[in-house]
């Protein structure tokens, strides 16, 4: 954690962000766990750390495999040093299943649990309340090379199955800014609170957990075996 400012430069409901003269940032997660859709706000202090660990394994398997995220290094629990890569207001999803918002925003377009061959790409533009899916020519009338962001989001997908399997993994949900050299950089953390992954019995493994309601210690217990398993 950065120590010469006590007061982050950016804090959102997530993590709180303090930029280093470096060009990279320190981050500190927050253990919080939301959902609009079902109007669910909560606290649940393990999550922090196990995010951080799932994250942390991620980033350096997909680095292996070609795809860039901003992750430096760990410096504590739930704390670590990244790349400073400003990213637009833009969110982008893949989906090799047909749940969630795609059933909900577009009914009987296709049944839940449909599966994408290919995955479908989509974009989504941050805003509070809710983000709200947008037309990818206004990306590119901000400036944005769709198709750079495309092709990062499926390679991600691609290592993200590979290094999963047999899990399965619904959907998950990134942010990305341009980096130094000109390219797609992944700067939002990757980890069971921006996807969904299923087990091989069907079960949740992910944030559904909490939308569904589940205890907290249900919620631990869950990401914590993940955690185990996709290390070992």
């Amino acid at each position: 954690m950065s120590t010469h400012k006590v007061k982050p430069d950016i804090e959102g409901r997530s993590k709180k962000l303090w930029r280093n003269s470096d060009g990279t940032c320190d981050i500190e997660l927050i253990a919080s766990l939301h959902s609009y859709t079902y109007g669910q706000n909560g606290i649940i202090p393990e999550t922090a750390k196990l995010r951080l660990d799932f994250y942390e394994s991620a980033a350096w398997r997909l680095a292996g495999m070609g795809v860039r995220t901003a992750f430096r290094e760990r410096l504590g629990d739930i704390s670590y040093r990244a790349d400073y890569v400003p990213a637009p207001p833009y969110e982008v999803i893949v989906k090799n299943i047909a749940t969630g918002s795609t059933v909900r925003k577009y009914p009987g377009l296709f049944a839940e649990g449909h599966r994408f061959s290919p995955p479908v790409v989509k974009f989504d533009y941050r805003t509070d309340p809710e983000d709200q899916p947008i037309g990818e020519d206004y990306l590119r009338a901000d400036g944005w090379d769709v198709e750079a962001f495309r092709q990062c989001a499926l390679e991600c997908n691609e290592g993200l199955r590979s290094w999963l399997a047999p899990l399965d993994l619904w959907d998950f949900c990134l942010i990305m800014g341009i980096g130094a050299e000109g390219v797609p950089v992944i700067n939002s953390e990757i980890s069971p609170d921006c996807m969904r992954l299923r087990d091989e019995a069907g079960r949740p493994l992910d944030k559904d957990l909490f939308r569904q309601g589940a205890e907290p210690a249900v919620i631990i217990d869950a990401w914590t075996d993940l955690v185990h398993r996709v290390r070992g």
